[in-house]
């Protein structure tokens, strides 16, 4: 354990008191094969319950409905509801992480009333900022918000837009100055998901499922005082994510892994067969197999836990979560992979999925597909190890804005 955290033993068995009367014991199996109305409904009331408690935003300051945590405490709030095996709150995972960080740091008093309790109660976010010419090059983006006035209009195309078939709001990245080069021409935006104008199309994925969506907007209105910051600065702006904040999810994806993960597939090889009937377990490949994904979680850990302490003894992070980004979500792939190979044709049956799992469903095969989503959401990993080249390798940038 981080030497830091040790300070938070009461408040780490106050988490695991709450967990035990509040996470639902079979919330797993109830949404096993629930249908996205039933997805939508569970996770706004997860939400309901998480903010009762404390939990759903306590990074954020008590007057805006947090619980003023600073980042040592956070990490155990996190590992605590992994451990206790807590859904996620994906329904507000951009609202919380994306929409939140840059109103607080730009934006005004009555912008910070109008948005962040809707965070807390029920409303929605979805990120606008990828689009089909500008994904890993996003300060090429090319939709436009022109001034008119009290009001921008806005044209253009978004894709890979989360949530953004249920969203109430997207937190938008829109280029307001034609003739600023790249990335000094852009603005951020709260766009009304509601307006005239603006519509969805989910892109369905191997799995079935519509998450990510593509966004068209035509003459799209959004009130001026819907701008976050100063018109122009919105690049900038868009970089404010808090380092707690990665810090934190990068510590659930840990324990994740190692609960969800590691812990299953060893389960999952204690019933299942070779071809010729032995145990799983009495075979030396399966057991080496194991003992190699035993050994890479820990490493995982190990990165995890000296991010956190330079973190939380120097103020930030470097490079590091760059190769946390990569090794984690090619770690997945093998794992979910294992899954799948200790399984046997068994993984092959088509099975209802469970939409609140994440990544470990303990449908096998889908979760197997699922992991390859974690090479390219969060900056793809080809971007990533770009990044640890040019920081930690000191090579020379691949290219320049």
């Amino acid at each position: 354990m981080i030497e830091e955290l040790s300070r938070y033993d009461n408040f780490r068995a106050e988490v695991a008191g709450w967990c035990r009367e509040n996470v639902p014991a079979n919330w797993r199996q109830e949404q096993t094969g629930a249908s996205h109305a039933q997805y939508l409904t569970f996770q706004r009331e997860w939400r309901r319950v998480l903010a009762a408690g404390g939990y759903l935003v306590p990074h954020w300051p008590q007057q805006w409905g947090g619980s003023d945590m600073e980042l040592a405490q956070q990490v155990v709030l996190y590992e605590e509801l992994a451990r206790a095996d807590a859904p996620r709150a994906d329904l507000t995972k951009v609202a919380i992480y994306n929409a939140a960080p840059p109103i607080f740091a730009a934006g005004n008093d009555e912008q910070r009333q109008r948005f962040l309790p809707g965070i807390i109660e029920q409303d929605v976010w979805c990120q606008g900022f990828s689009e089909p010419n500008a994904g890993s090059d996003l300060a090429s983006l090319s939709t436009k918000a022109s001034r008119d006035g009290d009001r921008y209009i806005v044209n253009g195309q978004k894709i890979w837009t989360s949530l953004a078939a249920d969203a109430d709001y997207c937190i938008l990245l829109a280029r307001t100055d034609p003739d600023a080069a790249n990335s000094r021409g852009l603005s951020l935006l709260v766009m009304d998901m509601h307006s005239p104008g603006v519509e969805v199309r989910p892109i369905i994925n191997a799995i079935g499922r519509g998450e990510f969506c593509e966004t068209f907007m035509t003459d799209v209105e959004i009130p001026v005082e819907n701008l976050i910051g100063d018109e122009n600065n919105g690049w900038a702006i868009s970089q404010t994510t808090l380092a707690s904040e990665r810090a934190v999810v990068l510590t659930t994806i840990s324990e994740l892994v190692r609960r969800a993960g590691r812990d299953h597939i060893i389960e999952t090889a204690r019933h299942w067969t070779m071809p010729d009937g032995t145990p799983s377990l009495a075979d030396g490949g399966v057991r080496e197999q194991l003992g190699g994904i035993y050994g890479e979680v820990e490493i995982l850990r190990l990165l995890l836990n000296r991010m956190i302490t330079n973190l939380l003894r120097e103020g930030g992070v470097g490079a590091e979560s760059s190769v946390i980004k990569i090794y984690y979500s090619e770690l997945l792939q093998r794992l979910m992979r294992l899954a799948v190979e200790l399984e046997g044709l068994d993984a092959q049956l088509e099975r209802p999925f469970n939409p609140s799992s994440s990544q470990a469903s303990g449908n096998h095969i889908m979760d197997y597909v699922m992991s390859f989503g974690w090479t390219i959401g969060g900056g793809t990993n080809e971007i990533m190890r770009d990044l640890v080249a040019e920081k930690v390798l000191g090579l020379p940038r691949e290219r320049r804005s």
